[in-house]
């Protein structure tokens, strides 16, 4: 994933597209940037975050930045936010999302002999700067954000610093959010609404699926409408979204209690202790406890001080290893126990199996594990998310396999809950991975936990279905 944030000021704004920008730390690991307008030129940079946090690496930009509006964006990806000089103007931009038709584009672009695109280190293009090449071939502003929406396939929400201000643009299927903040004299757009409270902002206004809107530091300016059809990500608030952030109404910690107190309703099992795999499993937990009436232990604590996020280096073995590292048992808590487990989802299954073997060589009596959303049967094709070098990583996907001796032309009977297949997978599922029990959230109380409507949400990677 990556994360944005903006801000236009009648004051300095540079503070604050600091602070917002960090609050985004979560959703990505790769590239840190910030771009500030002067009032007549951009001061940006760029740093590589994948080994250190996003506000020690640029603590020594910010006294050389100054101006009343900014962008910041924390990638996964690529190097961003980006400056542009075109016959459109100045203008500095940030994108979220993946482009799966970048080289259709690409090549069709080079039908046009005064085309050209940067490679990055791994010669790869810069899908930030693709996306900036086709924007600058329209009229305006405006026109560029629709080309935008209208030519890619996948996902891409937009910010576009410009000295008139910021235009904002929703991905055209709002499969990710984009939220407007206000407080005396600024405003300020982001990804994550978390970002609000501490910076002094107030939720203003929620843009639709495809709308764009024009920031100033006088207010806002609807540029174009919304469109009809929504496919938000179901994993906003599954796993990825940020525990105080709010997305179309419905905040991220109280989904998890929900969907975790629905996970227990139909449970009878004989337990000592519920726990959450830290961090995005503990909310799932909660709820599971407090409907269970079973008490919520922390057996394992999480060393935070030194060690980065699971997900950060690129290397698979290395993730795996910091995540092993990271989690400490507390024996005391775990010797003769019955202990389940929240987590907010299986993807390989690698960490959570290490984590079991830790805990029956700490002497537990049995291990359950609850998952807070269905099995992953396929890698994300909208965000970069849960996309893998090969769906063969994904436990669900490798275990169908295993069963059918071969990828199966449906995997439909392995997506439904009522279907012996997918009791043998889950079945196939639990053995490989040693656990005393596997449970799997269904789909439709995982939905119902969200409560905005099952036809606005994205549930590709479960199902298959995502448009």
């Amino acid at each position: 994933m990556s994360g944005f944030f903006g801000v236009v000021s009648k004051e300095d704004c540079v503070m604050d597209v600091y602070f917002g920008t960090d609050y985004h730390s979560h959703l990505g690991t790769s590239r840190g940037g910030m771009a500030i307008w002067s009032g007549d030129s951009f001061n940006r940079a760029i740093h590589n975050i994948e080994n250190t946090q996003f506000r020690t690496k640029f603590e020594a930009d910010l006294p050389t930045m100054k101006g009343n509006m900014g962008i910041g964006c924390i990638s996964d990806t690529e190097p961003q936010p980006l400056t542009v000089r075109s016959h459109l103007g100045k203008y500095s931009i940030s994108t979220v999302g993946k482009i799966n038709n970048l080289q259709e584009i690409i090549d069709q672009e080079f039908t046009h002999r005064n085309i050209h695109f940067l490679e990055m280190s791994k010669g790869t293009i810069n899908p930030t700067e693709f996306v900036s090449v086709f924007i600058d071939q329209e009229n305006s502003f405006k026109d560029g954000l629709l080309k935008a929406q209208e030519l890619i396939q996948g996902s891409c929400s937009i910010l576009l610093l410009t000295p008139q201000g910021i235009y904002a643009s929703r991905d055209k299927l709002g499969r990710t959010p984009l939220i407007v903040g206000e407080k005396e004299g600024s405003y300020c757009v982001t990804f994550e609404s978390c970002a609000f409270a501490n910076l002094g902002y107030r939720y203003e206004y929620e843009l639709g699926p495809g709308e764009i809107v024009l920031l100033t530091p006088e207010g806002m300016e609807k540029i174009a409408p919304p469109r009809d059809k929504m496919k938000i990500c179901a994993f906003l608030w599954v796993y990825y979204g940020y525990p105080s952030s709010t997305y179309e109404g419905t905040n991220v910690e109280v989904m998890r209690y929900r969907n975790g107190a629905a996970m227990a309703k139909n449970e009878n099992l004989e337990i000592d202790m519920i726990a959450g795999i830290p961090d995005s499993g503990i909310g799932h937990a909660l709820g599971y406890s407090n409907q269970s009436k079973v008490p919520l232990g922390r057996p394992f604590i999480k060393y935070t001080p030194t060690w980065g996020r699971s997900f950060m280096p690129q290397v698979q073995d290395k993730r795996n290893l910091i995540a092993r590292m990271k989690l400490m048992p507390i024996p005391e808590l775990v010797s003769r126990k019955r202990l389940l487990f929240c987590d907010d989802s299986i993807v390989r299954g690698t960490q959570l199996r290490e984590t079991v073997d830790l805990l029956y060589r700490c002497n537990a009596r049995e291990v359950h594990i609850r998952s807070a959303c269905p099995p992953l049967v396929f890698g994300c094709k909208y965000l970069n998310f849960s996309t893998s070098r090969s769906e063969m990583d994904l436990i669900a996907r490798n275990a169908i396999i295993e069963l059918e001796g071969k990828e199966p032309e449906s995997f439909a009977a392995y997506c439904d809950p009522d279907n012996e297949k997918y009791n043998e997978m889950v079945s196939c599922i639990k053995k490989r991975l040693n656990f005393s029990t596997l449970k799997y959230q269904n789909i439709h109380d995982m939905l119902d936990a969200i409560g905005i409507g099952q036809d606005k949400i994205c549930t590709y990677c479960w199902n298959g279905e995502g448009e």
